[in-house]
């Protein structure tokens, strides 16, 4: 393949198409808004799945890297009940397909499988425009551009190649998450700590949550989940202790081990709002241009949305190894089966918002662990 591949956004989906699509001789570079690989946190742990995330970092040629990566005793799960009571526990015997990594050292992975210069940081994109015959061009935020006759949006839920394929604009579901974190738990929160477990934390009830998750050096991160408006969300100030403690008064009543991941928080605590695309989200072939990841098929969290992006990234690069000599028909050939693989994992994303939220909430999501819904 002679086209020179232009992929917009650095994260885990974006860097695995560039990683396959390397692996198979086709040159692509990477736009990145971000001024640098370390100017945020990555978030926290993810768990890559035998059926998606794995396969495409063996498809990057990374399996091994992967491995190296795993935290032992991570999928460890267990659910609570508001006033700490343990509802079900699952430990990790060490067989289970969805071993647990760091998304930063995912990241980093994948950034150092790359040939130098591959990614370009700094790059926000400001515009993008249909220049005919299959070819597009990126105008950047400092004024430069780049003409491509390959392009792929993996640039997120507000991703600005999707109005190219898609009108489509993600909608708030009525839900945000709270993430916050606390440090060296085992020995300033032992209580929480002890809560929390080895590994995932359940304290479930309808329209609300605290979760939390074990990582490296006795770290919980937690996400505190509220089904409240936006507007709710904006009267208050996150920022100072106020804010923490009105998040917190929606959980009156609960465990103080539970609610010490909102009023103890080590760090400042970050909205995340919830949006979603339509269900079953899709689009008529344009020449010269497709999406993968959350610019392809936002949902609400389930845990498959790194290992779609990822899984994406790798089918595609793969589609373009096998037809290199017609884009057309590789990228027709890639979003084929897109399509309805994204329509089934929204709809599971769904169910499984409900289990978790929903008015039987946490007896749905039990049953489910326990393998009986």
């Amino acid at each position: 393949m002679t086209t020179h591949v232009t992929i917009v956004g650095a994260g885990l989906g974006g860097l695995t198409l560039a990683r396959v699509l390397h692996v198979h001789g086709i040159p692509a570079t990477v736009y990145e808004a971000e001024p640098s690989p370390n100017a945020r946190a990555q978030g926290g742990m993810l768990d890559i799945h035998d059926n998606n995330g794995q396969p495409a970092l063996r498809a990057a040629g990374l399996a091994e890297e992967f491995r190296g990566l795993v935290l032992e005793g991570r999928q460890a799960s267990r659910a609570l009940a508001a006033d700490g009571s343990v509802l079900f526990e699952e430990t990790d015997d060490g067989t289970g397909g969805r071993p647990e990594v760091m998304r930063g050292e995912l990241r980093r992975t994948l950034l150092d499988s790359l040939p130098a210069g591959t990614v370009r940081w700094g790059h926000k994109v400001r515009a993008v425009r249909s220049l005919g015959g299959g070819r597009h061009e990126v105008t950047f935020a400092d004024g430069t551009s780049r003409a491509t006759s390959l392009l792929v949006g993996a640039d997120g839920a507000w991703s600005r190649v999707r109005p190219l394929l898609s009108g489509a604009v993600p909608e708030y579901v009525g839900m945000s998450f709270v993430e916050t974190c606390l440090y060296d738990a085992d020995t300033r929160h032992p209580a929480t700590a002890k809560a929390v477990g080895d590994g995932a934390m359940y304290a479930l009830a309808p329209g609300k949550a605290i979760q939390a998750h074990r990582e490296t050096g006795g770290t919980l991160h937690a996400y505190v989940a509220l089904r409240r408006t936006r507007e709710w969300f904006d009267g208050v100030d996150l920022a100072g202790p106020a804010g923490a403690a009105r998040v917190a008064g929606e959980f009156a009543g609960w465990a103080p081990e539970l609610t010490a991941l909102i009023t103890d928080a080590d760090t400042v605590p970050v909205l995340r709002p919830l949006h979603t695309l339509p269900a079953g989200h899709r689009w008529e072939r344009v020449p010269g241009v497709t999406l993968l990841g959350d610019a392809a098929h936002l949902m609400p969290p389930s845990g498959e949305g790194a290992n779609l992006a990822m899984y994406d990234g790798a089918e595609l690069g793969t589609a373009l190894a096998a037809h290199p000599h017609d884009i057309e028909v590789a990228l027709t050939a890639y979003e084929r089966d897109l399509f309805p693989r994204s329509a089934a994992e929204a709809a599971e994303a769904a169910r499984l918002q409900t289990l978790m939220f929903g008015d039987d909430a946490p007896h749905g999501l039990i049953r489910m662990f326990a393998g009986q819904g």
